[in-house]
């Protein structure tokens, strides 16, 4: 179980620090998603964080078993954050944010599991 949480917490690291570093930047794709959906513009330092900080917390879990779980959990509650923005704005093209909330979901279970 350890080796699968290794690679799906990895590759869901190397995911959100890509989009972390393209909140930062200011990528007009991001500004632009984030405007459409009514999030504020002074959000986006906090976000692009907080997504920095799941991404280390995942990478820290492959040898701190409880900060990966809990790493897991607060990426998946921002990725199920993010599904409800898109409902709220009724923007439907959130199947990133559900994928991202699944892997998010299965990294926790995998990192308990190889607890």
């Amino acid at each position: 179980m350890f080796i699968a949480y290794a690679v799906v917490a990895t590759l869901l690291a190397l995911a959100i620090s890509a989009s972390a570093f393209l909140t930062f930047t200011r990528n007009p794709q991001v500004i632009e998603n984030m405007t459409k959906l009514g999030v504020p513009d002074s959000w986006l330092p906090w976000l692009g964080t907080a997504k920095a900080a799941g991404a280390t917390g995942l990478l820290v879990g492959l040898v701190v078993a409880p900060l990966g779980i809990a790493a897991a959990i607060g990426v998946a509650l921002y990725f199920v954050g993010a599904v409800i923005t898109h409902v709220r704005a009724k923007d439907y093209e959130m199947a990133p944010a559900v994928v991202l909330t699944l892997i998010a979901v299965a990294a926790a279970v995998l990192r308990v599991a190889s607890a």
